[in-house]
């Protein structure tokens, strides 16, 4: 094994040797086609160009993040990079050696050094195996005996992951998502490879176990010297995790960077659309926060491709020349590269190109609402305040309550000052009705007589004098009499 990436290494000395430090992994012009056949002969009419010609490295010990939305070849790519899908074509180099067209068993060897954490934590597991037989599963197909026995090798994994070595007996169905997500962790760790691919590692997961999972390979990197190829789709994951960051779009690599010029000063129009896509959960910091670029339309189909650079469909500076050529990959800036016409934070490549029509509707602008989020703020405060108000004032009221003297005196004058409030409207209403004005009689509303009447019923009902009941009485049939008198008049 030794000897063979020797030999490996001095054939490719030549064409190494400018760089430093030397990438352990090397890829380029990388594309993979998956062919559509229809009728009865299966003739192929078209091919899906999931990956149409990538070209990048990774560098020893530092891990790099793969970003994009949903069907522009991310997992495909890492595919490739382990050989476990065939390219279509381009070169894959991996530690100085060719590993493009290497079959099963030229592969084998490389295993050891190139592993893969799945995205699905419930279907990359056997549900029929243990989990000591689904960790262990390396070592016997590599033919690999650990010191101590195989055993004591897979519960010595199971706790760098974060596990009992209790579970070496228990099956996938008897563990949750960060639990099996762990146990495919172990198990890609099993042989110490060099290089590690994990296709989107927590986004099956919930957000506190991902937290989890994201810490344990930083610290499995910092401990055993990994080098990682992380694809996802969270921006936040990737700018915690990674060195460098490259963002794909239909098959191609538009823009490869480091973290902190990607997040802070992006080049390509898709990579500024993703990054202002990302929610700030605190809305004090909304006013610092750029505004919502909304791309119209769907992505173009994998299978016919736009012409020239693939987002000139959706971009909101796209000329003639970006319907007609397209952008390759260069380094604008140092460390920098970004495949376009018209870089965001660069010099413009074609200043005098003609605005196509499409691209004054390619894009809706949702502006930032710092006001709102100032009023969403402020809210809780006014609630607060008039709540202290109402206790004060709850308050104050219990002092006076405790120095009028008992609490049923206090029931007995309160229910006796409802009463005596209602029996001047009362006196005042039978007045009216007896000295028979119209003006009155009609101002007043039924619904008012009548509340007027119940609460004198009310009155009389509650009163301790004999004489009280006769006028509450009479009150209650007088009034809608002479109402009825007053309007027949």
């Amino acid at each position: 094994m030794t000897d063979t990436k020797k030999t490996a290494d001095d054939v490719s000395l030549p064409e190494q040797a400018t760089e430093s430090p030397e990438p352990l992994l090397r890829v380029q012009g990388l594309v993979k086609h998956f062919p559509i056949k229809k009728g009865l002969l299966q003739r192929q009419v078209g091919a899906v160009k999931a990956v149409d010609g990538i070209d990048f490295d990774v560098r020893r010990g530092e891990t790099l993040g793969v970003v994009g939305e949903s069907g522009c070849g991310k997992s495909t790519m890492g595919r490739l990079i382990t050989r476990l899908l065939e390219p279509t074509g381009g070169k894959v180099e991996f530690d100085g050696t060719d590993i493009t067209h290497l079959g099963t068993g030229g592969m084998r060897p490389l295993r050891r050094d190139v592993q893969m954490i799945f995205q699905d934590p419930y279907g990359s597991l056997n549900p029929r195996h243990t989990v000591g037989s689904i960790v262990s599963a390396p070592f016997r197909l590599q033919g690999v005996e650990p010191e101590g026995g195989i055993k004591k090798e897979v519960q010595h994994l199971l706790e760098l992951v974060g596990l009992s070595p209790e579970h070496y007996n228990r099956y996938p169905h008897e563990f949750s998502g960060g639990q099996r997500q762990r146990i495919g962790i172990a198990r890609a760790l099993a042989l110490k490879p060099k290089l590690v691919v994990a296709d989107e590692p927590v986004s099956a997961l919930d957000v506190s176990i991902q937290a989890q999972v994201v810490n344990l390979l930083d610290d499995l990197q910092d401990e055993l010297g990994l080098t990682y190829v992380i694809i996802a789709h969270d921006l936040s994951v990737i700018r915690h995790v990674s060195d460098r960051i490259a963002v794909m779009y239909l098959g191609k690599i538009v823009e490869l960077t480091d973290r902190k010029s990607l997040y802070e000063a992006p080049m390509h129009p898709y990579t500024k659309a993703l990054l202002s896509a990302v929610p700030v959960p605190d809305p004090r910091r909304s006013g610092a926060k750029s505004d919502r670029i909304l791309l119209k339309g769907d992505v173009p189909s994998p299978i016919s491709p736009p012409s020239g650079c693939r987002f000139h469909t959706r971009c909101w500076k796209a000329t003639e020349i970006c319907k007609t050529q397209e952008p390759p990959l260069l380094a604008l800036k140092t460390g920098h590269q970004v495949a376009c016409h018209h870089p965001e934070n660069a010099e413009d490549q074609a200043p005098d190109d003609v605005v196509l029509l499409s691209a004054r509707e390619a894009i809706e602008i949702v502006s930032a609402t710092p006001k709102s989020a100032e009023a969403e703020v402020a809210a809780p405060l006014t609630k607060g305040e008039v709540t202290q108000d109402a206790v004060v004032l709850a308050e104050a009221e219990a002092t006076e309550a405790e120095a009028g003297g008992k609490a049923e005196a206090e029931g007995q004058d309160a229910a006796d000052a409802k009463v005596a409030e209602p029996e001047p409207a009362a006196a005042e209403a039978q007045a009216d009705a007896d000295e028979a004005e119209p003006a009155e009689a009609e101002a007043d509303e039924p619904e008012a007589a009548e509340e007027a009447t119940t609460e004198a019923e009310a009155t009389t009902a509650d009163s301790d004098e004999p004489g009280a009941d006769d006028p509450g009485a009479e009150g209650d049939s007088a009034p809608p009499r002479t109402s009825g008198d007053i309007t027949k008049e």
